[in-house]
């Protein structure tokens, strides 16, 4: 009898706003973006790359997406891949922007203004979280854009991997 109820539980609330929200409350989008090895100290300069997220579903039709709102960014984190030993802290500073994948509607997500000389190969950026990317993440394909200026020259083009933590609502 006791897991006919959670399966009944399950099913009665799986389609509600709430089990939606819950569900999708923190769904990660990721890209990874390479900085050339050749790009000038002291300039503000940007690469950009397409983010992808594990639920793929939340921007299709016919799904429950209607179901959410108020979809904000809640964290972020960028990470030297390769080589992993790079340090971030090559970089004085970095912008996000997300943006629909042609460029337009681009939005500023998450910075770090102030990087350490010595951040090592991983940095918690600073979230804005001022603006509501529903339609965004409701596209094919979000593009990610990070600005940067290098604090001095850099011997490789490292790869930095962004992971952008946002949140939903239920609809109302």
């Amino acid at each position: 009898m006791k897991p006919f109820f959670a399966l009944a539980f399950l099913l009665v609330f799986s389609s509600c706003a709430m089990m939606q929200s819950i569900v999708k409350s923190t769904f990660p989008y990721t890209t990874t973006v390479t900085i050339p090895q050749d790009s000038k100290a002291g300039e503000e300069l940007s690469v950009s790359g397409m983010a992808t997220s594990f639920d793929q579903d939340f921007k299709k039709n016919g799904n429950n997406a209607d179901k959410v709102s108020e979809v904000r960014m809640v964290s972020a984190k960028m990470e030297a891949i390769s080589p992993t030993d790079f340090n971030i802290g090559n970089l004085s500073m970095v912008k996000v922007y997300m943006a629909k994948a042609d460029g337009t509607s681009e939005v500023p997500v998450a910075s770090r203004m102030d990087i350490s000389p010595d951040a090592g190969n991983s940095i918690v950026l600073d979230i804005d979280n001022s603006t509501f990317l529903d339609q965004r993440v409701r596209e094919p394909q979000v593009k990610i854009r990070v600005a940067y200026k290098l604090r001095k020259a850099i011997s490789v083009s490292p790869s930095l991997h962004i992971t952008l933590g946002l949140s939903a609502y239920p609809n109302r």
